[in-house]
């Protein structure tokens, strides 16, 4: 009787021990979702190759999954939204153009009297 208490306290223990190394693999994939992670088939699926390469990519993993946050992405922006940044590049353009149209007055061309370069034609 003791022997088949223990050999199925042992296949508990092994069915326990499978899923559950399953399961804590598991966990950056669940992370990945919870924060809405653009990469989550990626991580779960790195997750199963670390079961194989013996859980060395697993806190990888890990940080790979922590890294991102729907809030705020990946955490290297400025601050600054992206409309902000396209009145800032507006701002650039309209500047450059005012630049422009002094530099042509003071020299009295303008865009479309460039003077013509030969570059050695007729020699």
């Amino acid at each position: 009787m003791l022997d088949y208490f223990a050999l199925g306290l042992l296949i508990f223990v092994g069915l326990v021990l499978f899923y559950g190394i399953i399961l804590l693999h598991d966990i950056p994939y669940e992370i990945a979702v919870h924060r809405n992670h653009p990469h989550q088939d990626a991580i779960h699926a790195t997750g199963w190759v670390s079961l194989f390469t013996l859980h060395a990519l697993w806190p990888f993993l890990w940080i790979w999954a922590m890294a991102y946050r729907e809030d705020r992405g990946w955490g290297f922006n400025d601050g600054h939204s992206a409309k902000s940044h396209v009145v800032h590049l507006e701002q650039q353009v309209a500047e450059l153009q005012g630049r422009i149209a002094r530099l042509e007055a003071a020299t009295g061309t303008t865009h479309g009297s460039l003077p013509s370069d030969n570059r050695g034609e007729g020699i």
